[in-house]
């Protein structure tokens, strides 16, 4: 290869990489520094701090000043939002705050934080247990929130030692998977995921004032379809295809990993155990639900239910008597049994070996031991004192603290061990992705491969146009265009293409172990090469008030968006986006198709995502704002088209008078996903009667018109299905059901519902 050859490849990778890595894990800065205890200061007006005390059930956040103290850095922020957080903890005399950067100060943010939750930990005598176990999950690669020891001053007064835990929120979402804009899904008790309806919005369940499955993204649109889907399919699919079905919404992968640590940590406070504490979001880049654990302070031993968490079999941990299918379900896949007791085994012998975990915990006991010891409010709950705190890393105290924090990490470590059946394990194969390449550039895949024996294969398996199959290898050398050697990342480049193309592949790994091979994903991901440098995409006609002027595929009167490709190159719609925000490009990903020159696709902007690839999870507003077409982040998100719109009327489109072009015009008549002309094709007193179909619906079967017609039959994409000549009727058996739209050489338009 030339010089310019390894360069293009160099610079390719480099341009998209951040979009190839797994999840990231933002650097410890100065709000998360844990080799020092910081400072957090409040200033706040007295009756407001007595107002907070007074309703602890209140979420009214009052105006305060933030200082932030850490070493040499003296931070101070003004108006930030104050307030009580938790459950339990607001009836504690050792109350938990949640300070707001962005309340009285739209889009105000500390060290990228819109929030920050400082955490009184009153349950746990050694006020350690969270903190280690969100270092765990950080050294186990689970994105999870970063977390640091504080102390808390109000108005002057010392209020003690707190734990400062990261938010989870779309900052979070999008420091860890690089995207925000899917939703994002706050669980707790009874969020048990099982699948009881087939209505989206009933799974909007309530449990008091809140709901067990709280959308804190899209609030705007609460939309619950794509929660629906992967609970219907977790509940349904048959056990020899759950792999593959859930696999498609849903991280596994990662998931088994965070089912290990709930086990071997103790935490009976989440799902597998009391359907309560984590997060669900839909990672717009995998399509997948990613699972975020939240609120772990009762765990290491903490027990409040009378369970012995130390000695609690690992392949027997859920809440007996109730089913959990996210648990129950993929432990019966024997694979990922045995991956998860992989993981098991990794926590005990590695990452929570005593020769080296143990010196950690008693260096952080040692730091926070001074903070503690004039904190006013330790005592209070349960009557601790400064010698209970010493104690409770190595014995037993009373009531909810059955083990010492060092005698439970041990019990449980030597019972896993125990109990552990170890298999060989299939190769973990996840994090698959690719570019987007044009004509001329360097098709790119990488995949994360991690296995309990040498790898004696890594290998990608494509064809291009449907031609034979070819396989070649995947390397993690480090060496071009693969960035780091031995990060478990596999890369391979293929030769550009010269034609429009289309590649579909898979990753195929053999291990040294007999466990044979493995391939992933279960069907070949498809990716297109065009030479649509700059493509021609514009937005055609939109309506944003449709009452009954057309229904989609379920019958619903939502609103459109239709895009007209003005090039003469066919483009690749699967790396582009669609947004109603021209600040937020990457709001909706369009489907992945191809959109031929001259071509239509109809959109509809209904904010219902789960009803499928056209449906966008959006909505547009009818007294107006802004539609804009994008570019992928790989390639700067430059935006194609754009527009800003006024107020509009209930059925009446907005679009441009020719396929387009500039002006743009109110249409009476509007034809989505075909072209604008045909409102211009006059029909009054050229058509000697109006064109009638019959049956319509149509049950899959004849149907008829008044007189002889030639015509052409489209989908609701706009693509061209059937055409017919000189015909009274035609045999509608063989075409899927759904709405179609029937346009004669007249110009006569008609909708078809086939059944």
């Amino acid at each position: 290869m030339n010089k310019t050859g390894l360069l293009l490849i160099v610079f390719s990778w480099i341009l998209i990489s951040p979009g190839f890595s797994q999840s990231s894990f933002p650097i410890s800065d100065p709000v998360f520094t844990d080799s020092i205890i910081p400072k957090i200061e409040i200033l706040i007006d007295q009756d407001s701090l007595q107002a907070i005390y007074d309703d602890v059930t209140s979420y009214h956040e009052y105006p305060a000043t933030f200082i932030f103290h850490a070493g040499t850095i003296v931070d101070t922020v003004k108006s930030v939002g104050f307030r009580l957080r938790g459950n339990t903890s607001r009836y504690s005399p050792k109350k938990s705050f949640k300070i707001s950067f962005n309340t009285f100060n739209p889009g105000g943010k500390y060290y990228g934080l819109e929030k920050m939750n400082i955490n009184g930990e009153h349950n746990d005598p050694s006020v350690i247990r969270a903190k280690l176990c969100w270092d765990v999950l950080r050294k186990f690669e689970i994105p999870a929130p970063r977390s640091n020891h504080v102390e808390l001053y109000i108005n002057g007064n010392y209020f003690g030692l707190y734990i400062n835990v990261e938010h989870i929120d779309e900052e979070f979402v999008l420091s860890r998977f690089g995207n925000n804009g899917g939703n994002l899904y706050k669980c707790l008790w009874p969020a048990d995921l099982h699948f009881f309806s087939s209505n989206p919005d009933d799974y909007k369940i309530t449990q008091g004032d809140r709901r067990a499955y709280d959308l804190r993204t899209n609030v705007e649109w609460d939309n619950y379809n794509d929660l629906y889907q992967f609970i219907y399919i977790l509940n349904t699919a048959p056990k020899e295809n759950l792999p593959c079905e859930l696999e498609k919404v849903f991280n596994v992968a990662d998931f088994l990993k965070i089912l290990a640590f709930d086990v071997v940590s103790g935490n009976w406070d989440g799902y597998s155990y009391n359907k309560n504490n984590f997060y669900l979001y839909q990672n717009t880049s995998t399509g997948k639900f990613e699972y975020i654990l939240y609120d772990l302070d009762n765990t290491l031993g903490i027990d409040w239910i009378g369970r012995d968490w130390g000695i609690r079999n690992i392949y027997d941990w859920a809440k007996h008597g109730e089913y959990r299918p996210l648990h129950n379900r993929i432990l019966e896949i024997q694979q990922y049994k045995d991956q998860f007791s992989f993981y098991v085994n990794q926590l005990v012998t590695e990452i929570m070996d005593t020769s080296s975990f143990f010196p950690r915990i008693d260096s952080i006991h040692a730091m926070i031991s001074a903070s503690l010891t004039s904190d006013p409010f330790y005592s209070l709950n349960y009557g601790y004192t400064l010698e209970n705190f010493h104690q409770s890393y190595v014995q037993p105290l009373w009531g909810h603290v059955p083990y010492g924090l060092k005698p439970y990490i041990n019990t449980r470590i030597e019972a896993a061990k125990d109990q552990l059946e170890l298999n060989g394990i299939v190769p973990v194969i996840k994090y698959i992705k690719s570019n987007h390449p044009r004509l001329g550039e360097f098709p790119l895949v990488s995949a994360f491969v991690k296995d309990d024996d040498p790898l004696s294969a890594v290998e990608l398996m494509y064809s291009i146009n449907d031609g034979p199959d070819e396989i070649i290898d995947m390397y993690d050398n480090g060496l071009n265009p693969d960035l780091v050697a031995d990060d478990n990342v596999y890369t391979v480049s293929l030769d550009p293409v010269s034609s429009d193309s289309r590649i579909k592949y898979q990753v195929k790994v053999n291990d040294q172990g007999g466990t044979g091979e493995l391939i992933k994903p279960c069907q070949p991901v498809e990716i297109h090469v065009f030479e649509t440098i700059n493509p021609d995409l514009v937005i055609n006609e939109f309506m944003a008030g449709n009452d009954q002027a057309i229904a989609d595929e379920f019958g619903e009167y939502d609103d459109w968006v239709e895009i007209y490709n003005k090039d003469h190159n066919a483009v690749w719609m699967g790396d582009k986006y669609l947004s109603d925000d021209l600040q937020n490009p990457c709001r909706w990903l369009l489907p992945d198709s191809i959109l031929d020159p001259g071509g239509f696709i109809l959109i509809w902007a209904d904010g219902q995502n789960g009803q499928g690839p056209a449906h966008t999870n959006f909505k547009l507003k009818k007294s107006g704002e802004e539609i804009g077409i994008f570019e992928s982040p790989q390639r700067g998100s430059t935006n194609i088209d754009h527009l800003v719109f006024g107020a509009q009327l209930d059925d009446f489109s907005y679009g441009r008078s020719t396929d387009g072009g500039s002006e743009w015009i109110v249409f009476s008549s509007s034809t989505p996903g075909f072209s604008n002309l045909l409102t211009a094709i006059p029909v009054s007193g050229q058509v000697e009667s109006p064109l009638l179909v019959y049956p319509n619906p149509a049950n899959n079967g004849m149907i008829y018109f008044n007189k002889l017609i030639s015509f052409r039959l489209y989908d609701l994409s706009g693509r061209l299905f059937m055409g017919k000549s000189n015909v009274r009727q035609f045999n509608t058996g063989g075409i899927l059901p759904g709405i179609y739209l029937l346009r004669s050489e007249k110009g006569e338009i008609v909708k078809i519902i086939i059944q």
